[in-house]
Order: C-alpha cells, then structure tokens, then sequence
C-alpha cells in the first residue's frame, strides 16, 4: 500500500509507491493506471519543484495528454519520458539522492518498459524518502 509524505516547505503531499505495482498494474488495467501515475508523478515533481524553487514542470496534464492521445502520433510520449526522466534526475540531484542513470533508463525503456518506470519509481521513493517532512 503508498504512503503519503509531506513536502518539505510546502501542503502537498507526496506518495511511495511499489515498484511492482508499477510495473505490473497497467497490465490489469489496460494501461490507465500507468496514465494516472504518470500524471501524478509529473504533479508531485511539480510540487517538489515549486517548493524548492526550481523548475520540474508546471503541466503534468500535458505530460499525460503526450502518452495518450500523443501516442498515435509517436514523438509526443518519446519527449514526454525523455523530459519526464531529466525531471526525476534533477529532482534527486536537488533531494540529495542518487539520481537514476541515464543510460540504464534507455536501456530500460527500450527493451522493457515496465522495468523503466519502476525504476523511476524506486528513485522517486528514495527522494521522497530523503526529502519528506518527519
């Protein structure tokens, strides 16, 4: 089950989230939950962002909308995870944590997908982890 954790200098509120999870539930739900995911993880890197004032994205809906519909265009959910990656990335390096690994992310993304979002996730966990108020 997610546990939510404050945001440090703000009322937002962030989730931990299993990797498995993930990974596994766009499979169960036809690839919905993945849509809702990535717009939540897009809003709390947003939030993060804003609290700590530095840039992580203002639109999470436009992060979504590129995967789908964006997806019948191809390009859109390509820049969506390419942008939505640097945010985690950047979003650690401001936490204090070790950021994911660009070249495994690829990697990741190209020969198993769900591997790379729970991958995303873990670091998500360990930032929030890190970065929460206790």
């Amino acid at each position: 089950m997610a546990r939510e954790l404050p945001i440090r200098n703000s009322d937002e509120r962030v989730k931990i989230r299993s990797p498995w999870a993930v990974a596994l539930l766009p499979f169960v739900t036809f690839g919905i939950y993945h849509l809702v995911w990535w717009y939540r993880i897009n809003r709390e890197l947003s939030d993060f962002g804003y609290a700590n004032n530095i840039d992580l994205g203002t639109n999470p809906l436009l992060s979504m909308l590129a995967l789908f519909p964006g997806v019948f265009i191809i390009v859109p959910p390509l820049v969506s995870y390419w942008n939505g990656t640097k945010r985690v990335q950047s979003a650690a390096i401001e936490g204090g944590t070790e950021p994911v690994n660009g070249w495994i992310a690829l990697v990741l993304y190209i020969v198993i997908g769900p591997a790379f979002w729970a991958y995303l996730q873990v670091s998500l966990n360990e930032l929030w982890d890190a970065n929460a108020v206790t």
